[in-house]
């Protein structure tokens, strides 16, 4: 543990490393502005700054109207500042990047052999289906560039009840949330913040069209379909399937092995093929009425296919 002066010393050498950030940003505050941002007073302010020019730093202070501490024109952060752990941090946030760009830039090279580390190949991400590679990874390249340059899109959606239509959306961000990929988006026709599951966008096409970026809302406050609180028991041969859809939290196991989920789920024509897709190996404690839906839809099904 440290102490007391110890972590005084950890503390200034953080904001030390901070006003050189903020400075390289901005480039120029007043220490009445520093000392606000970093809630010490002026007097240490200028300790810092001192400390900084004694370790190098090329910081100076102007006096006057539009004065202010500022760092030398031309001043580069150098390597050596950074710990080696900060180091590598770097190096895998670059790595990440890449990943997602599905680039493989230089400058992840150039750091590694900067900063004398190599670059551990420590993650891989496929954003494909099982079987789809190339227009899973095409949709998902065509959604980020019309992100990034602010562009419509049109696309073909099949909603929750199969319904496939066609939507005009300015996209606002990608989201990965409960083991899928999902659009954040402004939706034209619906006048409002939409969120689209990426698997259900079929087709799409970057249009010329280009918009103001809008505030995305919190998820509370995006209109949600009618859901319900249901409870299931599975057997404990369903316990691969049952721990992938549902959170530990949601489950119980029972002394005979079997286990009970509970969780909020949409109330549509999903939940029914959800629930179907168990077959026998499910038994709906709640709602009631999911009994009889599940029931009839089955019979239907029989009907359709017996030989």
């Amino acid at each position: 543990m440290l102490s007391c002066y110890g972590k005084g010393i950890a503390m200034q050498e953080s904001r030390l490393f901070k006003i050189v950030y903020h400075l390289l940003d901005k480039g120029q505050a007043t220490a009445p502005e520093l000392a606000e941002k970093f809630e010490v007073s002026v007097r240490t302010i200028y300790r810092d700054i001192d400390a900084l020019s004694g370790a190098g730093i090329p910081i100076y202070t102007e006096t006057g109207r539009n004065g202010g501490i500022r760092l030398m024109d031309g001043f580069v952060l150098d390597k050596v500042v950074l710990s080696g752990e900060e180091k590598q941090e770097i190096l895998m946030a670059l790595q990440s990047i890449n990943l997602i760009q599905n680039t493989n830039s230089q400058t992840l090279q150039k750091l590694s052999a900067m900063f004398h580390l190599g670059s551990e190949n420590w993650l891989e991400v496929d954003f494909s289906r099982w079987g789809n590679q190339a227009f899973d990874n095409e949709k998902f390249e065509l959604l980020k560039s019309a992100i990034i340059q602010c562009k419509s899109m049109k696309i073909h959606y099949a909603n929750s009840y199969g319904v496939i239509g066609e939507r005009v959306v300015q996209p606002n961000k990608l989201v990965y949330k409960a083991n899928a990929w999902y659009l954040k988006a402004f939706c034209t026709q619906k006048q409002g913040p939409r969120i689209f599951k990426l698997n259900r966008i079929l087709d799409l096409e970057i249009l010329d069209e280009c918009f103001q970026r809008r505030h995305f809302p919190e998820p509370e406050d995006i209109p949600k379909a009618k859901s319900c609180q249901i409870t299931l028991r599975f057997p404990e041969e369903m316990a691969y399937r049952v721990y992938d859809e549902f959170d530990k939290t949601q489950i119980q196991r029972q002394e005979n092995g079997d286990l009970v989920a509970s969780a909020e789920m949409p109330e549509d024509a999903w939940l029914i093929g959800y629930l179907l897709s168990f077959g026998t190996q499910v038994d709906i404690i709640s709602p009631p009425y999911l009994k009889e839906a599940i029931a009839q839809q089955a019979k239907r099904i029989y009907e359709k296919n017996k030989p």
